[in-house]
């Protein structure tokens, strides 16, 4: 009996284009890297090439350019968390954490898992726009690669802008040494990357202080009382723990908490 034809919906190497999430990744990787690794747009997709001596360029075996290839897509969970409201989040749920004094409760997995998909809630206009303007022009070559790469860096550039500090900018500006911009359109993406990032840690340990103040108010009160009574040998956090997690309860902290931190990235 012949073998049976195997039909295949699938494009680009086996991604569909309908789900293009697993694209993004690597492709926010070349727009990062491309003015790093000075990509050309030749329409083709990447090549890599490498100049000996005075001589032309060669191309580089295959096991090369997968070894490279692997080594630059090791790369994306740090692009994750330096691009995106990542860390804000992750911070703001760790800082809820020791307020509350409940140790590893809610672990580790749970908080970057809701970081995670807070992440992907928050993020979603910016990758749907640069998978409508970018990615699936490039797909269907209607672009070349460096037209699909400045259209996929305006909606990041656009989203780390909201957020950054003009001081912060200004700082890696300076310390970069590249000329005056003279609008943000100048300034390249690895110098707004770091500016971002710590003007998302002032906001997230800003977040943090003013989520720490009640339940720090809740130690005193307990330790105060306490000391009081001549119960030195019993340890506050013990009693404190169940006034916070009612005070929590009540208020509604899992929605006050969330909600204050989605709405913060709107503005």
């Amino acid at each position: 009996m012949p073998p049976i034809p195997l039909k295949r919906n699938m494009t680009m190497n086996g991604f569909n284009k309908k789900s293009p999430i697993f694209l993004l990744i690597p492709f926010l990787i070349l727009l990062w890297g491309a003015p790093v690794f000075g990509a050309q747009g030749t329409g083709a997709g990447p090549s890599i090439s490498i100049q000996m001596g005075n001589g032309q360029p060669i191309e580089m075996s295959v096991v090369i350019q997968i070894f490279l290839l692997l080594t630059v897509l090791s790369l994306a969970p740090a692009l994750f968390i330096m691009m995106t409201s990542f860390i804000r989040i992750v911070i703001v749920l760790s800082f809820l954490r020791q307020a509350l004094g409940t140790q590893q409760t809610p672990p580790n997995q749970v908080l970057i898992s809701l970081a995670l998909f807070l992440t992907f809630f928050i993020m979603s206009p910016v990758w749907q726009k640069i998978n409508t303007e970018a990615l699936q022009p490039y797909m269907d070559h209607k672009v070349s690669q460096a037209e699909a790469l400045s259209q996929a860096e305006g909606p990041i550039r656009g989203f780390m802008l909201k957020q950054v500090r003009e001081k912060d900018l200004a700082l890696f500006v300076q310390i970069s040494k590249i000329p005056a911009p003279k609008n943000s359109n100048d300034i390249p993406l690895y110098v707004i990357t770091p500016a971002f990032m710590i003007s998302e840690l002032r906001t997230a340990f800003q977040i943090g202080f003013l989520i720490y103040l009640p339940f720090l108010i809740i130690d005193i009160v307990v330790a105060s009382i306490l000391m009081s009574m001549g119960m030195m040998m019993l340890p506050p956090v013990m009693v404190s723990l169940p006034f916070k997690l009612i005070l929590f309860v009540l208020s509604d902290g899992w929605f006050l908490v969330i909600g204050s931190l989605v709405k913060s990235f709107g503005a």
